[in-house]
């Protein structure tokens, strides 16, 4: 599906770089919904301490890290709501479930309570669009003409993103995940109909 970007050029930006682009742009133009597809059923995210815990077999403190999070999460709604802009989220979700996605169903679920609209989606719902062989890119929107197609290497650890900046690109790139947002369950449903398989080894 990078089909939706590639007539556009992108700049190919290094982790830091992206994430310091990232920062000068989110919230900068009133108006905007963000729109975010995630597809790896894997990440490495070291920089997290719930992550690290869960990494380490310490689910308990995993979750605690993760309620510690809820002031925080509360006040990036809030302030997406200031800039009149929803955070919406589509998350490919395979069973079995990986481990890493039953910590990040977690997280996900504290999002959502704190204001993001996620919803899950499974393989059939996007497997037309992956009949080459290549998985559908992590994308995230910004603004009216931002587009961050978000790059990671063999073990899932995050190394940069290639910016686009074309209105129309991004307007494919949210029209193309709000329509699999659309076909959506509720993340709160999804993991009351999946119960025990979404669990916490604790």
């Amino acid at each position: 599906m990078r089909e939706l970007l590639q007539s556009v050029p992108g700049d190919r930006l290094a982790l830091d770089a992206y994430r310091a682009d990232f920062a000068k742009r989110d919230f900068a133009i009133d108006g905007w919904d963000s729109w975010k597809l995630e597809r790896r059923q894997h990440f490495v995210e070291p920089e997290d301490a719930s992550w690290r815990a869960y990494s380490e077999g310490d689910w308990a403190r995993a979750l605690e890290l993760i309620e510690a999070r809820r002031g925080e999460l509360l006040q990036l709604s809030r302030l997406a709501a200031d800039h009149d802009c929803r955070l919406l989220r589509v998350r490919v979700v395979e069973l079995p479930v990986t481990p890493y996605l039953v910590w990040e169903l977690h997280l996900l679920r504290l999002r959502a309570e704190c204001g993001e609209l996620i919803r899950i989606v499974g393989p059939e719902k996007i497997s037309r669009y992956e009949r080459s062989g290549e998985r559908l890119p992590e994308l995230i929107t910004l603004g009216p003409d931002t587009v961050y197609d978000i790059s990671y290497d063999a073990t899932g650890l995050g190394d940069g993103a290639t910016r686009y900046t074309d209105p129309a690109a991004r307007e494919r790139v949210a029209q193309f995940i709000a329509r699999l947002y659309d076909q959506g369950e509720d993340i709160e449903a999804f993991m009351a109909r999946e119960g025990a398989a979404l669990a916490p080894v604790t």
